[in-house]
C-alpha cells in the first residue's frame, strides 16, 4: 500500500470516526435514558406500552451499527435477538406481550450494557481517528502566531504536554502535530475497527445464546420438514383423486364409447358419427384437465423461463392490475423456485379473493444470499399469521427452505407480504 492510500485511508477514518463518536455519545446517551425511564415506568404500567417501542429502537440503532461494522471494517456483528412466535397478538395485550418477550431476551440487555460502554470507551476509540490529524492543524494555527494573543489573554495554550508561551514553543506543538498525524495515518483504521470490535462482545450473539437459536432452527426445520412430508401426500391423494374423477373418467367414457362406434359404424352410420364427435370432445377435456394438473404441479413456463418471467405471467392472468418487478442475475434451484412461485400465487390469490385489492405490487430480487420477495396490495388490510390461515401454509412452505415471512397488514390497508429464502443464484 503506498503512502498516498495510506494517508486516504487514515482520513476516511477520521471523517468515520467523528460521525461515530457523535453518533455513540448522543445516540447512547438517549437510548439509554430513555430505556431507564421506561423500564421504571413499568411499575406504573405506563412501561407495558412504552418499553417495546423504546426496546425496538435500540434495536434499530444496533442493527444500524452492525451495518456500518461490516461495511466500514468487515467486522460482522450477527443479530442475537429472538424472533417473536407467530401471531403474536395486536392491541393492549400485544403490548404486553412483546414487553414481557424483549424483557426475557438475553440480548436486550446486553444492548443496554453495550449503550453504557457506547458512551465511553467507544466514544473514546471513535474521537481519536480524528483527533490526531485535527491536532496536527491546531498545532500549526498556533505557530502561524496564534499562540501570541491566546498567551497575552490568558497566559498561554497547552499542546498536549507543551506549555506553548513562545514562537519556540509553538513550533514544537506544530512538529508534535505532524507526529500525531503520522500516527494517525498508522492506527486510524485499527481505532475505527477496534470501536466495532469492541461493540461485537456485546452485540453478537454469545455462545449459549447461539446455541439456543441453533436448536430452535432445528425445531423449526424439524417441524417444517414434518409438514412437507405430510403437504407432499396430501398433494398426491389431490392428483390422485383429480385424475381419478377428471381425466381417467372421461378417458374411460371415451374408450367405451369408441367400442360402441366399432359396433354401429356398419349398421348406423350416422350414430356412430355422433359417438366420434363426442369422443374427440372428450378427448380434448380430458387433455386440457391433464395439462392443468400439470400446470399445478409444476408450470412449464416455471420450469422454462425462471421465477421472473413466471410470476410476470401469473401476474396476467390476475382480474386486477398487478405490477411486477424482477431483478434476479441467474436462477435459484428447482425445489426453492417450485416453492417461492407457489407462495406468490397463494398470497396473490389471498389479496383477490380476501383483501378486495384493486391493485397489486410485487416485487423479486436477490441480494445477500436471499431471495427477496414482497407483494403489495391495497385492499382492506388485517390479514394475520395464524392456524388455519393460507398465510401460514406459506410459511410453512417457505420453512421448508429455511426462508421465513413477515406481514405487515393494519386495518384500513395496505397488505405488504413479505418472504425471504436463503438461496443461491446460478
Amino acid at each position: 500500500m503506498d503512502a498516498m492510500t495510506r494517508v486516504k485511508d487514515a482520513v476516511i477514518a477520521g471523517a468515520r470516526g467523528l460521525y461515530l463518536a457523535i453518533v455513540s455519545l448522543v445516540g447512547s446517551i438517549v437510548l439509554f435514558v430513555f430505556s431507564v425511564v421506561s423500564l421504571a415506568f413499568l411499575l406504573l404500567g405506563i412501561g407495558f406500552l412504552t418499553t417495546p417501542a423504546v426496546l425496538m429502537g435500540v434495536r434499530k440503532y444496533a442493527d444500524a451499527h452492525r451495518a456500518r461494522a461490516a461495511e466500514w471494517s468487515g467486522v460482522q456483528i450477527p443479530s442475537p435477538y429472538r424472533p417473536f412466535p407467530a401471531g403474536t397478538r395486536s392491541g393492549l395485550t400485544g403490548q404486553v406481550e412483546r414487553c414481557s418477550l424483549m424483557l426475557k431476551d438475553p440480548a436486550t440487555w446486553r444492548d443496554l450494557q453495550w449503550l453504557l460502554v457506547n458512551m465511553t470507551a467507544g466514544f473514546i476509540l471513535a474521537i481519536l481517528p480524528p483527533a490526531l490529524p485535527l491536532y496536527m492543524l491546531y498545532g500549526w494555527v498556533l505557530a502561524l502566531g496564534v499562540w501570541k494573543p491566546i498567551h497575552e489573554a490568558g497566559g498561554g495554550e497547552w499542546f498536549a504536554w507543551i506549555h506553548v508561551t513562545s514562537q519556540s514553543t509553538a513550533n514544537q506543538a506544530a512538529a508534535l502535530g505532524v507526529g500525531f498525524f503520522l500516527l494517525g495515518v498508522v492506527v486510524n483504521t485499527s481505532l475505527v475497527r477496534s470501536h466495532f470490535l469492541l461493540a461485537r462482545t456485546f452485540l453478537a450473539p454469545t455462545p449459549a445464546m447461539r446455541e439456543r437459536q441453533l436448536a430452535q432452527r432445528v425445531d423449526r426445520l424439524t417441524e417444517t420438514r414434518h409438514d412437507a412430508v405430510d403437504n407432499s401426500a396430501a398433494e398426491l391423494r389431490r392428483i390422485e383423486r383429480d385424475l381419478h374423477d377428471g381425466a381417467q373418467a372421461r378417458l374411460v367414457a371415451m374408450g367405451m364409447d369408441l367400442g360402441t362406434i366399432e359396433a354401429l359404424i356398419e349398421t348406423d352410420p350416422a350414430r356412430a358419427k355422433q359417438l366420434l364427435a363426442k369422443a374427440r370432445q372428450d378427448s380434448g377435456e380430458a387433455l386440457t384437465e391433464l395439462r392443468d394438473l400439470v400446470r399445478g404441479i409444476h408450470p412449464p413456463v416455471l420450469a422454462e423461463r425462471g421465477l421472473g418471467d413466471a410470476v410476470k405471467a401469473l401476474a396476467l392472468r390476475l382480474p386486477v392490475p398487478t405490477e411486477v418487478d424482477v431483478e434476479l442475475a441467474g436462477r435459484v434451484e428447482a425445489p426453492v423456485e417450485s416453492a417461492a412461485y407457489f407462495a406468490v400465487s397463494e398470497s396473490l390469490t389471498n389479496a383477490i379473493k380476501h383483501a378486495g385489492a384493486e391493485r397489486i405490487w410485487v416485487d423479486v430480487h436477490h441480494a445477500d444470499g436471499m431471495l427477496r420477495i414482497a407483494v403489495t396490495d391495497n385492499g382492506k388490510g388485517g390479514a394475520a399469521l395464524g392456524a388455519g390461515s393460507g398465510l401460514s401454509g406459506i410459511e410453512r412452505r417457505l420453512g421448508t427452505f429455511d426462508g421465513v415471512l413477515a406481514v405487515s397488514s393494519p386495518a384500513g390497508g395496505p397488505t405488504m407480504v413479505t418472504m425471504e429464502i436463503p438461496c443461491a443464484l446460478s
